[in-house]
């Protein structure tokens, strides 16, 4: 497949991460943003974020006991 350059100007830090990322992923900057922009076209970062909102919804109870636990310093304590 023939490639296109494109040009985008962002904030050094978010260059940074960008690199950092894709370095992790063992990626090129150019892949790892053509990587972001297929998921985001494609739908799958909107139902991977579906996905965490409906299970955080679903067990927001057991979130916020865990943080009153954390924060009563009540927690459990190995033996």
């Amino acid at each position: 497949m023939t490639k296109t350059q494109l040009g985008a100007r962002v904030d050094e830090d978010v260059a940074e991460l960008a690199r950092k990322r894709a370095a992790d992923l063992g990626l090129s900057i150019g892949d790892y943003l053509a990587r972001l922009v297929q998921d985001d076209t494609s739908g799958l970062r909107a139902r991977a974020v579906d996905a965490a909102a409906r299970f955080l919804a679903e067990h927001q109870d057991v979130f916020d006991e865990a943080e009153e636990a954390q924060q009563s310093g009540r927690g459990v304590c190995a033996a």
